[in-house]
């Protein structure tokens, strides 16, 4: 009998999405006469049962559309909100796989997809993913697709902030999506050209950063541009945290372990609006008039880029080749131009951080940039 495969997205909207269930499907529907049905909106229409047939008419003409046909969502499925309460849903989800009679369930999302389907792998089910994020922070991969065309509408934004800055001599702090890892901020600053680039995993000292653009000033150049992650941190909020982390590692109760952690995340809740305080800051060390441009949910939007469309196109390929010869509990990696089939094990729960002997980091140092330390 053919098999029949099941899709969703998940987690936050990607360029190239559409590009990997198209992927997926054609090659699932016309090479391998399978069977696709997609569920809407993530786990969470997995959980309700919410289908959607994946046929020829439905994929085609999605190559070039940004965000997801299927819709996405956050929802996991072991702490599901339900009724008020939050609920473990996988045994529903569970059920609704066999009663689809499913051989495998792609998800394609980021880190914390693959750690909520190796979860229902666990439960007995067939599983893969295919890696999306715009912050290219899923390890095992050479790239996340999403993360190309955010890179490029992130560098556009660096080039036009360009002539604003110098116009008006200002120092221009432009905030660049990436909480916990610094990728997109780091290439679309290095790529855009700026003076200070500002990622989570090298902590910053403002006064150095104040100092670069004193510096600056002093040879006649009399604009600086901040590229900042919004997850950059400095040396100090670092620190705290860093703290926080080992009173949770070392509490010998769970009040004692509860307290650490609610110190964390008031840590965590204080760093918003931290763009904003640096702008501030960098002004009144430097005298001069600082703005700033939060890029935001533009990064995830519009037509995703050739290099993206490629990418899912050859990830969504290969797992539909992977699902024929039974190949199961993977992630889909890009390896150079072949791809890789990775245990789910050893990606869940796992972050792909920017190591700070990386040759972007070298790059950035060696045209001038200041990196904060």
């Amino acid at each position: 009998m053919a098999k029949c495969i099941g899709i969703l997205t998940s987690g936050g909207d990607s360029p190239g999405l559409n590009a990997a269930i198209r992927g997926v499907g054609k090659a699932a529907l016309k090479y391998y006469g399978m069977q696709v049905i997609g569920f809407r909106d993530g786990f969470r229409g997995f959980m309700e049962n919410r289908t959607m047939e994946l046929d020829s008419g439905t994929l085609s003409g999605i190559l070039t559309v940004g965000g997801t046909i299927l819709g996405t969502s956050r929802d996991k499925p072991h702490r599901m909100p339900v009724g008020g309460k939050l609920m473990d849903m996988t045994d529903v989800m569970v059920e609704n796989y066999h009663q689809h009679n499913l051989d495998v369930l792609v998800c394609l999302g980021g880190g914390g997809t693959a750690k909520n389907a190796y979860r229902l792998m666990q439960k007995g089910i067939n599983v893969m993913t295919l890696p999306k994020t715009i912050d290219n922070d899923v390890v095992k991969t050479d790239y996340t697709f999403g993360f190309d065309t955010a890179l490029g509408v992130a560098t556009e934004a660096i080039d036009r902030l360009h002539s604003t800055a110098h116009s008006h001599h200002r120092i221009v702090v432009v905030e660049i999506m990436g909480n916990r890892v610094g990728w997109l901020a780091l290439g679309a600053g290095i790529a855009g050209g700026a003076d200070v680039i500002l990622i989570p995993e090298i902590p910053y000292d403002v006064e150095l950063v104040a100092k670069a653009i004193r510096g600056r000033s002093a040879s006649g150049k009399r604009f600086s541009i901040v590229a900042v992650a919004e997850g950059a941190v400095s040396r100090q909020e670092a620190a705290a945290r860093a703290e926080a982390q080992e009173r949770i590692n070392k509490a010998k109760n769970k009040n004692a372990q509860a307290k650490a952690e609610a110190e964390l995340g008031q840590l965590e809740l204080a760093h918003a609006g931290n763009t904003l305080r640096l702008a501030a800051q960098l002004e009144q060390l430097t005298g001069l008039e600082s703005r700033v441009t939060i890029l935001g949910y533009l990064q995830r939007g519009g037509t995703p880029s050739a290099a993206d469309r490629l990418l899912a196109t050859r990830l969504g390929t290969a797992c539909a080749d992977l699902i024929n010869e039974g190949h199961y509990g993977v992630m889909v990696a890009a390896r150079g131009d072949t791809t890789k089939p990775v245990p789910l094990e050893e990606v869940a729960g796992q972050l792909k951080y920017v190591p700070p002997d990386h040759p972007w980091v070298g790059s950035a140092r060696r045209v001038g940039t200041n990196l904060g330390d």
